[in-house]
């Protein structure tokens, strides 16, 4: 049989995988390339719901899908030729196996594992366990102090929230408290998978405010940004940017100190944390702490200097916020040579940053 990836996995527009998934306004997901040839050629309706896009729809990234997908690619074309049928009926003895309270710690890890690689193909699968009452007993093994089970577990809950009416379920089940315990407490693999949980959750709105209004939720993810490894503290950086995109979570991520974290993660070359601060300069509590940061100006310099394309157009927009506010920033901006810089990027591929450029120039030389 022909291997053959997931439906979820494929853009409405092109149906071919995703390489840079992104979630526009109505709550669905699209390759950037073919979303952006959609409202480039001047539609401004969602592909699939036509419902009214805003004029400059904004492009979100679905880190959570990608990390899917990329994962996916590890599943070998011999584990995905298992026909369909024969699928749907194991999947139902792993479930058992694994609700069962006379199942051994070996069977569950065995069904754990299996549920694992059939639910990252397998829309139906995910749907059936959350049907069966499944998700109780998969909770559990998140509560276990056993490392193994409580990865694995982390990892099918992962998959599950690939459904976008699994994510308030779960939510509601009580997986944010699970999550939070984990990013204190568990190993590092089990921290990732958790970080990168909340921001699969997370794109949904209303779990935006739950999760943030969570206690301790958002200062976990902080502290991970501040001890964890390389992994660790990407993840944790990508959950706080999709939190962010919920206006009231600015204020709950400033108060817990992260501005001073996400300025020396960006410094140390971390962008995701550009982007978390391109939406803390959005409130007065963030950039108030960003003014206070010694170095900021040279860490976002740098970033347009040295920085993706991504990471530009955040750096600009970040000082173009502050330099509003700020006379002593603006004087500090043009010692940087920003002026010079911006007048370079007005040939620029992307859009966004001509304009963020063109936009900083005319405060900065409006300034006097």
């Amino acid at each position: 049989m022909s291997f053959e990836l997931p439906n979820d996995f494929k853009c409405p527009i092109s149906l071919e995988i995703m390489s840079d998934p992104v979630i526009i306004q109505s709550g669905h997901t699209f390759d950037r390339i073919s979303i952006q040839r959609w409202i480039d050629s001047g539609n401004r309706t969602c592909p699939i719901t036509k419902l009214p896009l805003s004029e400059t729809p904004s492009l979100i990234p679905n880190h959570a899908l990608r990390s899917l997908i990329s994962n996916f690619a590890h599943v070998s074309p011999q584990e995905s030729s298992q026909p369909q049928e024969q699928e749907q009926e194991h999947s139902q003895s792993l479930i058992s196996t694994l609700v069962s309270r006379s199942s051994s710690y070996e069977s569950r890890v065995e069904s754990l594992t299996r549920l694992i690689r059939l639910t990252k193909r397998d829309s139906l699968i995910r749907r059936k366990i959350t049907e069966s009452g499944a998700v109780r007993a998969v909770l559990d093994c998140v509560d276990s102090c056993n490392q193994v089970l409580q990865e694995k577990s982390l990892s099918l809950l992962l998959n599950l929230s690939l459904e976008d009416e699994n994510k308030v379920g779960l939510v509601a089940d009580g997986v944010v408290r699970r999550i939070v315990a984990v990013l204190r407490v568990g190993s590092p693999d089990c921290k990732a998978i958790a970080a990168t949980l909340l921001t699969s959750l997370a794109v949904v709105e209303v779990n935006k405010a739950t999760i943030g209004s969570y206690p301790d939720a958002i200062s976990a993810l902080v502290c991970l940004l501040r001890l964890g490894n390389d992994r660790e503290r990407k993840e944790s950086a990508t959950a706080l940017y999709a939190l962010c995109l919920f206006a009231d979570n600015r204020k709950r991520v400033v108060d817990c100190g992260s501005v001073s974290i996400l300025v020396e993660a960006a410094d140390s070359g971390l962008e995701r944390a550009v982007e978390v601060l391109g939406l803390l300069v959005k409130c007065r509590g963030g950039r108030e702490e960003m003014s206070k940061v010694n170095g900021f100006v040279e860490v976002l310099v740098n970033v347009l200097r040295n920085g993706s394309l991504k990471g530009i157009q955040y750096s600009l927009f970040i000082l173009n916020c502050l330099c509003c506010c700020s006379r002593e920033i603006v004087d500090e901006v043009k010692r940087e040579g920003v002026v010079e810089i911006c007048f370079g990027l007005e040939d620029n591929e992307s859009e966004k940053i001509r304009r963020n450029a063109t936009n900083l120039v005319h405060t900065l030389l409006g300034i006097q």
